[in-house]
């Protein structure tokens, strides 16, 4: 059986995912054989593996750093909320059921206590290393009961567990005491180290704290995490988009992302984040709209109530005002399908109305079905014959009232996405189609073009900034542990059962 450690968390939001995507990058460069796991994720940003399953975008990416290919047991439940009392069950990639959190704790326990096992199992049996990520808290008392992503999956692993603490929102000592204290003590055994993350400041002025916890605690503070000035890309919820990047000095192209209340994928745009002249603004207030050069509709996990949010709110108006001074519009996935005629839900599959007009810009009408396409795909922009990838993910299907060219031309034969002829608005299922570079340079390219902004000096790749995230988070991790603990990840915990 391979070995296992686990990160777990004094709480949500403290940086388990990150730590997990350096460990993974980590080991990876000493040729260990490692991958990640996590049991049950709750996230609106997903990944889709080769084979067409759905995952937490984290478990992907760290993969992605592992160097190995991601796969549906890395991350077994994926919870998928809808509103605020479902989500979306998806189980080994595939979507089983819309829950609410009592039918779902009361009738699925046993048998996704037996996929989580059987999926840890699995890799075990392909990796030496399984590193695998908690959720929240490990000790929310009303939960602990029927745990099937904390302390159980460490019992089940065999699992050494590290403990993570935010020193950033206060409290750190208590986090880190209440946490073990409410652990059972066959549970604090297995606690052999404590990480303080998101520390700013001298840490020399927090050097009687560490020895505080070292000596109330007996456990050593193995590391001492700056706050990591680069993006979030592993963000999982929508909570981290108030921690984005304010006003950039250089960025003169404005482009507005509305924030609507089941906003998910949102990490589509982290490519054009990257770029120093694009300035990404989310906001989910009419007033905040300005005079943007682009509006994007992204993706949701609730097309049908965000599209009544966005008529509700007043963004139906102002985009309409938008495209009306030919400034550009753009949809993604959910968003794309608001900008139809119709949307339909018969079965009430998404929502509980039959219904909605949508913002009628394409001629096309969406039907959402019980079937969900979830697919990665490649092909080129029909008239540039410029590359594109991405993936799909989505219930809604497109039926055209008017034949339509498309947009993209992908491997398998099929038109993809529409670009209106008349109007600047666009619009795509594909999501990541921004990781494109050679599109995302020639639309950025057109768009300072069209609105008489000076060209680009610098053109990010992608791809090369993707790498050099996972470098520099590696070398995070290894410079925040502490001289005295660094013999810790190379031989005491970690190569003993390898």
């Amino acid at each position: 059986m391979a070995k296992a450690f686990m990160i777990v968390g004094t709480g949500s939001d403290v940086g388990k995912s990150r730590i997990v995507t350096a460990l993974c990058r980590y080991f990876s460069q000493r040729n260990v054989s490692v991958a990640p796991f996590k049991a049950q994720n709750m996230a609106l940003n997903s990944y889709i593996t080769v084979d067409g399953k759905e995952i937490g975008r984290a478990q992907g990416l760290q993969a992605d750093a592992a160097g190995i290919v991601a796969s549906e047991h890395m991350n077994p439940i994926l919870l998928k909320p809808s509103n605020p009392y479902a989500s979306q069950v998806i189980v080994r990639g595939k979507p089983i059921a819309q829950m609410n959190f009592r039918e779902y704790r009361e009738t699925k326990h046993e048998e996704l206590k037996k996929v989580v096992q059987e999926s840890l199992a699995k890799l075990q049996a392909e990796y030496d290393l399984i590193i695998i990520e908690g959720a929240g808290s490990p000790v929310e008392m009303n939960l602990k009961d029927r745990d099937i992503v904390n302390m159980k999956v460490a019992e089940w692993a065999n699992a050494d567990v590290i403990l993570v603490a935010d020193i950033d929102r206060g409290g750190v000592f208590a986090q880190i005491v209440g946490t073990l204290q409410l652990l059972t003590e066959e549970e604090r055994k297995r606690v052999k180290g404590i990480f303080i993350n998101k520390f700013r400041g001298d840490l020399q002025l927090f050097q009687s704290g560490i020895e505080w916890i070292e000596k109330y605690t007996g456990i050593p503070v193995l590391a001492v995490f700056p706050f990591h000035p680069l993006p979030e890309w592993e963000e999982e919820d929508s909570v981290a988009l108030q921690q984005k990047p304010k006003k950039k000095e250089n960025a003169d192209l404005d482009i507005v992302v509305v924030k609507y209340p089941y906003i998910s994928n949102y990490t589509d745009f982290i490519p054009l984040e990257l770029e120093e002249d694009v300035q990404i603004r989310y906001i989910n207030d009419v007033k905040e709209f300005g005079n943007p050069h682009v509006v994007i509709l992204p993706g949701t996990k609730n097309t049908m109530e965000d599209l009544q949010f966005l008529k509700r709110s007043g963004f139906q108006q102002k985009i309409l005002d938008h495209v009306a001074q030919n400034r550009e519009l753009v949809g993604i996935c959910g968003g794309y399908q608001m900008l139809g005629e119709k949307l339909l839900d018969p079965e009430l599959i998404e929502s509980n109305v039959l219904s909605r007009e949508g913002l009628a810009f394409f001629p096309m009408v969406t039907r959402f079905e019980k079937e969900k396409k979830t697919i990665r795909v490649k092909g080129e922009t029909v008239h540039s014959k410029l590359p594109i990838f991405g993936y799909e993910i989505h219930m809604g299907m497109v039926e055209w009232t008017e034949k339509q060219e498309g947009m993209f031309l992908l491997e398998n034969g099929t038109l993809e996405g529409f670009h209106h002829p008349n109007l600047p608005v666009w619009g795509t299922f594909i999501h990541g189609i921004f990781d494109s570079d050679h599109f995302r340079h020639e639309w950025l390219d057109r768009l300072r073009e069209k609105y008489g902004l000076p060209p680009r000096k610098d053109r990010v790749s992608f791809s090369k900034r993707k790498e050099e995230m996972f470098a520099n988070l590696e070398a995070w991790f290894i410079h925040s542990l502490r001289k005295e603990h660094i013999q810790f990840f190379d031989n005491d915990m970690i190569f003993q059962n390898i």
